[in-house]
């Protein structure tokens, strides 16, 4: 089973992306072979209210089984913690909250109560790193990235939170875990959509260094093309086992 984490629906505000709805990223999983993914709502990234997408994404979820709703929660907004119980009683696989583009200090009081809550409830954060890089983003897109240091706080701040974080590089990726104690590192996974394959071979020094049981296959589509994280498990030399946890086993064990 392949399940990509890191999916999105809906258009961005500076420009057309193609396979945006539904249909097409359904067509899209069945192109490159992923049995689900794990949707956010991508307008509501830009939006005061990013929670405003979420009926939205469960209709969707409601209408197309393979795809499972990742809905926002701003803790900076009032309800937020009726939202984060609407997810959990939908069953949603994680929330996200993504700071620096909600206007919220990364590490910050409103983010350390929202981790809290997350791991009262047993839901998976989701945040991301970017969504794009620098020669990608419209002029008017000045948001800054979520930074190392952050993600590390908000670890620390409640025993029971599971952090995943995408779009991250090796160089994030090595300055959180390698400042992490053991504990604090078994608790935040990695997508592999911004980690070089081949023949950089980023992936597979953090395969062996940071420990394969800590990555979970994921995409960034639209943004990105499906066929890229497919691509770097084709070219490294997993075996059998070590491509199952990454493509589902770490999701379904670890969470």
């Amino acid at each position: 089973m392949r399940i990509d984490v890191n999916a999105f629906l809906g258009a961005l505000p500076w420009r057309r992306v193609p396979g945006t709805s539904p249909d097409a990223l359904i067509q899209a999983l069945d192109r490159v072979a992923i049995d689900e993914a794990w949707v956010s709502h991508l307008p509501g990234f830009f939006w005061k209210d990013p929670t405003e997408g979420n009926a939205w994404l469960y209709e969707v979820a409601g209408t197309h089984p393979r795809l499972r709703p990742v809905p926002a929660v701003h803790p900076g907004l009032r309800g937020w913690e009726e939202t984060l119980s609407d997810a959990a009683s939908r069953t949603a696989p994680a929330v996200r909250c993504d700071p620096c583009y909600y206007g919220l200090e990364p590490a910050g009081d409103a983010m350390r109560v929202l981790v809290a809550g997350c791991g009262a409830a047993a839901l998976p954060l989701v945040m991301a790193v970017r969504l794009e890089d620098s020669r990608q983003r419209h002029t008017s897109d000045v948001t800054p990235e979520l930074p190392a240091a952050a993600v590390r706080t908000l670890l620390r701040s409640d025993s029971d939170v599971h952090l995943i974080i995408t779009h991250a590089d090796r160089a994030f990726i090595e300055e959180v875990h390698f400042g992490a104690t053991v504990e604090e590192a078994k608790r935040v996974f990695w997508d592999i959509s911004w980690v070089w394959g081949p023949p950089e071979d980023h992936l597979a020094t953090l395969i062996t260094t940071v420990g394969v049981d800590r990555f979970v296959f994921g995409t960034g589509q639209p943004l990105r093309l499906p066929e890229t994280s497919v691509a770097k498990l084709d070219l490294l030399d997993l075996t059998d086992g070590q491509r199952q946890a990454i493509e589902s086993g770490n999701v379904r064990e670890g969470l």
